[in-house]
């Protein structure tokens, strides 16, 4: 939440000075670079565990391949089966028709018996040669019937086996469906863990970035508004001299509102800066950033109760003014007043809101009011 509030607007002066912002900042800094250093080791864990990850894979995926060569073989088997069931059918089927043949052959034209040969044998020769014929006739007969029974039996077989093996396909088949599906949702489930971890630790060490970007800024506006102070003395600036009391002058020739303005903001330039003050009332121990231009310009009759600075965006005329110029955004509000800085970010510096020229600018809406 410090690095997303420092990013995002350091300026709001609820530190109340730059060398506040600027440790601010710097605190931030450091928990961004502990975020980003446990991000990494989390990133590093998740990498090894993919790692480990990737060998159960590997190891999966030879099993895998293994089970596919498995299926392939038991696929051709029942193929082969298949093509061996039809075969025997073929072979029952003309088993049957030769058997059933034989049979109406023998009842349309009579099975001869061994005394019909005898009888109408006509000497021995013959005899011998009928009954020859009628034992050949019982073997045909015998073997017409072995080879059906043998088809069939053969049949009621392959179709067990057949049976089986597509049982087997089955059970195969879905054993590779299982496995496939478990490595494609366990990759899935890696790549999206470190495509999360890694865009987490993206995000910290860009905000990283915004936020020393930030502090050098503060910095060396701090360096420079302390170098400028050690060469002027805060003497002066356009004419317009402060005293000790850091109090400063109306220009000659500044209408009555700029002086009373000028006057106001003399009366709390010195008193410290309180979060919140200046809102529950016009008089206070203390006053925050908009408290204190809230006061100033009521002073003048150009504000009639206590505005928070985001209040002030929307304030007056747009684009600054002549005499009177105010800067503001939803997290902090100052002002030039005849060339002078009223801020609260000057007051730990200097001991006095009043300062030499400076200030933020980026970020701000400029307003002013009418006529001023």
């Amino acid at each position: 939440m410090c690095a997303l509030l420092l990013v995002g607007g350091l300026p709001a002066t609820s530190a109340g000075d730059l060398q506040s912002q600027i440790s601010a900042g710097k605190s931030a800094a450091v928990s961004l670079r502990s975020q980003i250093a446990a991000d990494t080791s989390r990133i590093q864990l998740t990498t090894h565990g993919l790692a480990d990850a990737n060998q159960r894979l590997s190891r999966l995926q030879h099993a895998l391949s293994a089970r596919e060569a498995e299926l392939g073989q038991a696929q051709r088997s029942l193929i082969q089966a298949r093509d061996h069931l039809v075969d025997l059918e073929n072979r029952l089927e003309s088993a049957t028709h030769a058997l059933a043949a034989n049979l109406v052959a023998g009842y349309e034209q009579g099975q001869p018996n061994l005394v019909s040969v005898i009888l109408e044998a006509h000497g021995f020769t013959d005899l011998l040669e009928q009954v020859s014929f009628l034992h050949r006739m019982g073997e045909q007969d015998a073997h017409v019937v072995g080879v059906t029974r043998s088809a069939r039996a053969a049949v009621a077989r392959q179709a067990a086996l057949l049976d089986t093996l597509e049982r087997r396909d089955q059970t195969l088949t879905a054993q590779v469906l299982a496995q496939r599906n478990g490595v494609a949702a366990l990759q899935a489930a890696l790549l999206h863990e470190q495509i999360s971890e890694l865009s987490v630790r993206g995000n910290d060490e860009s905000k990283l970035h915004d936020l020393n970007a930030r502090v050098g800024r503060l910095e060396a506006k701090a360096a420079a508004d302390a170098a400028r102070a050690a060469v002027t003395g805060n003497a002066g600036v356009g004419g317009i001299a402060i005293d000790t009391g850091g109090m400063v002058q109306a220009p000659p020739g500044a209408p009555a509102a700029v002086r009373e303005v000028i006057a106001a903001g003399n009366a709390i330039a010195t008193l410290p800066y309180i979060y919140g003050g200046g809102h529950a009332s016009f008089h206070a121990d203390g006053y925050d950033c908009s408290g204190s231009v809230s006061y100033a310009l009521a002073a003048a009759g150009l504000v009639t109760s206590p505005m928070v600075s985001g209040d002030f965006e929307t304030w007056g005329e747009a684009g600054p003014g002549r005499w009177i110029t105010v800067y503001a955004n939803a997290g902090h509000v100052w002002m030039e007043v005849a060339g002078w800085r009223f801020d609260t970010v000057a007051l730990a510096e200097d001991g006095t809101r009043w300062s030499q020229g400076g200030g933020e600018f980026t970020g701000f809406i400029v307003r002013h009011p009418a006529g001023l």
